[in-house]
């Protein structure tokens, strides 16, 4: 079951980021690598800079988590992690197409290590491109708040979530024609259409 994450349940959500973050040693440059992965106050710093976490749950455990952030004019999302003896059940995928759900926003971006294909491939199988390198560091140093270093050895992957509508005009005239016949009218929606 999916639900929204509580500030009270932070030891769960360090629990869970800190043990399927152990992927990450040896894989990710080792100035980046630190334990725990994630501190409480790096926790509470994400949560008050508008991350809102998602936990699937099970019995009252928490197995897995997603975090969702918008910025500006876009939605990101960040931690995602899932307990390392639950991964493959599905989890992820889940969480990941519920806050597709909750996106407000006509993309949504992701950043992960460079060095992390697994990770990749997890966000292109749910409908994620990777973005040209050089505009995914423009990206990271804009909607992000992380280390240069991180940035210079991260990706982005991004998805557009809303269709991407043709704008078109009509002119007065036509339009004031097509309001005085039926004819007009049906020449002016077919070339629009």
């Amino acid at each position: 079951m999916i639900k929204e994450m509580l500030p009270s349940d932070s030891d769960s959500i360090l629990k869970v980021v800190n043990d399927a973050a152990q992927v990450y040693k040896g894989i990710i440059p080792e100035d980046r690598w630190k334990e725990p992965y994630m501190s409480p106050e790096e926790l509470r710093t994400e949560i008050e800079s508008g991350v809102r976490f998602y936990g699937w749950t099970e019995d009252r455990t928490l197995l897995g988590l997603m975090g969702i952030q918008q910025v500006e004019d876009t939605t990101l999302i960040r931690h995602s992690y899932v307990l390392t003896q639950q991964q493959r059940r599905g989890i992820g995928g889940r969480l990941l197409e519920h806050l597709k759900g909750l996106a407000k926003t006509s993309e949504i971006l992701v950043g992960t290590w460079e060095t992390a294909i697994w990770a990749i491939r997890f966000y292109e199988k749910h409908g994620f491109i990777l973005v040209p390198r050089q505009e995914g560091q423009m990206l990271l140093r804009r909607y992000w708040n992380i280390p240069d270093r991180q940035i210079e050895t991260s990706v982005v992957l991004r998805v557009r979530t809303k269709p991407q509508t043709q704008a078109f005009s009509v002119s007065p005239l036509a339009l004031s024609y097509a309001k005085r016949d039926e004819r007009a009218q049906r020449r002016l929606v077919s070339s629009i259409v």
